[in-house]
């Protein structure tokens, strides 16, 4: 049997993931099975097993891509700046979410809004699956820590209140994120653009946005 080359495994893994969401986005976590997830992707069930564990650990990944998409501009951002404030945090995350598909021009790529009923529904198992729980938690820690970090370089430069505690603003920005995926997804909101606009006006009335930035 010819020898499956890291190009190709690292494709066949995308293949299952796309597939895997596409059932997930569709008919949800518990109603899709692995040999769901297989026939979706074309795969025999043995061969998805050469991949992933399970169906856990397909969840597992398709969660941090949706936590990327979301938080990784946050990252960039505040790699670039000593100057953020709420807002720019805000709307930093939302702005992309509105361009459409993730993952590049590639074979695999999905919309944004597919990623995104995963996500929600990731949610859920965190309370049911410490597997999941424990790497959850640890990417949410090491982002808020750094949200935590850009506030507090906010404040040296004064684009941040003084009066702000740095760790709980950055569970604010994490909330409005969080709370953003859930109407976007659930409830309906389509002017997304609009969202990121008021979420600016309003945090800049609360004292939050510097004046004049």
């Amino acid at each position: 049997m010819p020898r499956i080359t890291a190009e190709k495994r690292e494709a066949n893994r995308a293949r299952i993931v796309a597939a895997a969401r596409r059932c997930f986005s569709r008919d949800g976590f518990h109603q899709t099975s692995v040999p769901d997830i297989a026939a979706e992707a074309g795969l025999a069930v043995g061969a998805l097993y050469r991949y992933f564990g399970g169906k856990d650990e397909i969840i597992l990944e398709i969660a941090g891509d949706a936590f990327r998409m979301l938080f990784a501009p946050v990252e960039r951002l505040i790699s670039t700046s000593r100057n953020v404030t709420v807002a720019d945090l805000v709307s930093t995350a939302i702005d992309p979410v509105a361009a459409g598909a993730s993952g590049g021009e590639t074979e695999y790529a999905v919309p944004d809004d597919e990623l995104l009923r995963c996500a929600v529904q990731a949610w859920g198992e965190l309370l049911r699956s410490e597997a999941l729980q424990q790497p959850a938690e640890s990417g949410f820690e090491q982002v808020r820590r750094q949200i935590a970090d850009a506030l507090r370089a906010g404040q040296e430069t004064g684009s941040t209140p003084a009066a702000l505690d740095p760790d709980r603003g950055a569970r604010v920005v994490m909330a409005l994120l969080h709370g953003f995926v859930l109407q976007r997804t659930a409830f309906g909101l389509e002017d997304m653009a609009g969202f990121a606009r008021d979420a600016r006006l309003m945090l800049g009335d609360a004292g939050l946005l510097q004046q004049g930035h």
